[in-house]
């Protein structure tokens, strides 16, 4: 029996070996039965299997006897070799007997109307419901989320809430601290604890996040359910002059790769950011002026409706 360390301080055991060892060897019999179901269903021999997957006949009798480790790479090219999506060889759900996963395959193949109406149907309460009258900034750090979601704020008399105050306030220390304690991971632990308090105790609110909050799925769906979205953009050379401007200098310090990499960020999250349901370029705007664009974006997509 081990013990960790919780994120107040507190000793709490942990006996989790046993229980990662249990689930991984539970992973590797499912695995090896799907794959040899998949496999009879559609008559497919296993010598087949394997010239067309480029896996050997014995690695593939050991996979399915639940004794082969097989990686991602190898256990891709088997699916694809059976027709097969590998979430349907790895995942809780049954891909023969899962209604949610036929559901799933549905919602994919539907049109775009059809989606929606399905999202209504199938949402616990509707949208303008669940959102409320909150707001949510997002974007890279430099595009002006805290300068204009503060001064829209006060315009609207609406609170204003920065997401890492909230996790500075939780865990007793500044973000870069929780970021070198607790890492990545607990980090993402808390920001969604963080909104969860938020989303539970306002209903009328501007919320600017941190840019790197689309990079957890769950948490970015709560955010997207439960505000209305806003992605606060600017090119790359003023996100990184604006941030020089608030005094950090650790962008460009000894990283003559510095702007190419925020590029990179950029493209890398956009699809991510173009989930937001409306946008604010304030590439060449003032502050003032940017102000008035985000109350009149806020005023024309009836946000506080």
């Amino acid at each position: 029996m081990s013990e960790i360390t919780n994120f107040r301080g507190e000793a709490v055991s942990s006996d989790t070996g046993s229980l990662g060892e249990d689930a991984a060897r539970a992973l590797i019999l499912r695995v090896g039965e799907r794959v040899r179901k998949a496999r009879e269903l559609k008559g497919i021999p296993r010598r087949v299997l394997s010239e067309s997957s480029g896996v050997s006949p014995r690695y593939l009798a050991l996979l399915e006897a639940g004794e082969g480790n097989i990686s991602i790479g190898l256990l891709q090219r088997v699916a694809d070799a059976l027709d097969h999506r590998i979430e349907w060889l790895v995942g809780d759900e049954d891909p023969w007997t899962s209604e949610a996963l036929q559901v799933a395959d549905l919602y994919r193949r539907a049109p775009n109307d059809r989606r929606a109406k399905v999202l209504e149907i199938l949402s616990p309460q509707p949208e303008a419901t669940a959102r409320r009258h909150r707001i949510a900034l997002i974007g890279l750090r430099g595009a002006g989320k805290s300068t204009l979601g503060m001064k829209v704020g006060e315009t609207l008399g609406l609170p204003f809430v920065e997401l890492n105050r909230e996790i500075e306030d939780q865990a007793g220390m500044p973000v870069n601290e929780v970021m070198a304690f607790y890492g990545q991971e607990g980090y993402r632990r808390l920001e969604a604890q963080a909104l969860g308090r938020i989303i539970a105790t306002h209903d009328s609110m501007i919320l600017a996040v941190a840019g790197g909050i689309v990079s957890e799925p769950e948490t970015y769906k709560t955010l997207l359910g439960h505000f209305h979205t806003i992605w606060v953009k600017a090119s790359p050379a003023e996100h990184m002059t604006r941030v020089r401007e608030q005094g950090d200098l650790r962008p460009m310090a000894g990283n003559p790769e510095a702007m190419d990499q925020l590029k990179f960020i950029l493209t890398s999250r956009e699809t991510l950011y173009d989930q937001a349901r409306a946008k604010l370029d304030t590439s060449g705007r003032s502050v003032d002026d940017s102000v008035s664009d985000l109350l009149a974006l806020i005023d024309e997509r009836g946000f506080l409706s």
